[in-house]
């Protein structure tokens, strides 16, 4: 195989890559905390974007929309305009580097994971945290959404991989405004925080302590090591990852339970 171009900026390293859907662009986020928007047919650099503060992590082009979005070690998420090459709004509650960002297909999502042990959900139409996902106990270096279910994978330096289940958050931010089941009918709470209840709402007990939003469906208990990325396979139940160990595991998913092949 021949390379095809090679895009070189001197002394800064490359931490995040993303192809366009379409057009024949590539997003490249750098240490020195620029992103840079290539044309790789033509091997020229069309654009580049500074807003963060710090070391760029991740990037990721939305499936449909003019926009990307990026992560980096100022513990922001920032939503980019291609249109006018701006950045459009910074999504704020990490509490350390975030490592991995990436767009849901179909709905107004971003997932985010971080080195302060979470995996957030945020809205970004109306830029609200709509979940906060807690369990692994070491940075969790990637999380994605599944293409077609309503399942994320994550992988964490705790030496697991976990499968969550989020449909029981698609249901409460789908269900029509001002119900109890709304996506504010918590008094502003955005993912039903203890904090927010207010006009004497009857909520479900399991609503409060977050339970239904997202429910850990597998631990994926294999590596030696800390794993650094896992990923759905597109169509069959199959899940890679690979850790520090030097291993790359595949498992399968059934209805019950997942289990390394």
């Amino acid at each position: 195989m021949k390379m095809l171009t090679k895009f070189e900026s001197k002394s800064s390293r490359a931490k995040g890559i993303a192809f366009h859907p379409r057009r024949p662009w590539v997003l490249v986020s750098l240490h020195s905390s620029t992103i840079q928007l290539w044309d790789y047919r033509m091997g020229t650099l069309i654009d580049r974007f500074e807003d963060h503060d710090g070391p760029v992590r991740c990037v990721d082009f939305h499936p449909t929309q003019p926009i990307f979005v990026s992560g980096g070690d100022d513990y922001t998420i920032k939503v980019w305009s291609l249109a006018t090459r701006k950045c459009m709004f910074t999504l704020t509650g990490h509490l350390d580097y975030v490592r991995t960002v990436f767009f849901h297909n179909d709905l107004p999502w971003i997932i985010s994971c971080s080195d302060d042990q979470t995996i957030r959900i945020w809205n970004w139409q109306n830029r609200q945290e709509i979940a906060c996902l807690t369990g692994h106990n070491h940075y969790v270096m990637c999380a994605r959404f599944h293409p077609t279910q309503d399942l994320i994978v994550s992988a964490s330096l705790d030496q697991t991989v976990r499968v969550w289940d989020i449909s029981g958050l698609r249901k409460k931010h789908s269900a029509p405004q001002g119900g109890l089941v709304g996506a504010n009918a918590y008094g502003g709470s955005p993912y039903g925080g203890p904090g927010g209840l207010n006009g004497g709402q009857q909520v479900p007990q399991q609503d409060i302590f977050g339970n239904t939003d997202a429910v850990v469906k597998y631990v994926l208990e294999g590596h030696d090591k800390g794993v650094n990325w896992a990923t759905f396979h597109p169509t069959m139940p199959l899940i890679v990852s690979g850790g520090d160990d030097r291993v790359v595991k595949l498992w399968r998913m059934s209805e019950s339970r997942a289990w390394e092949i």
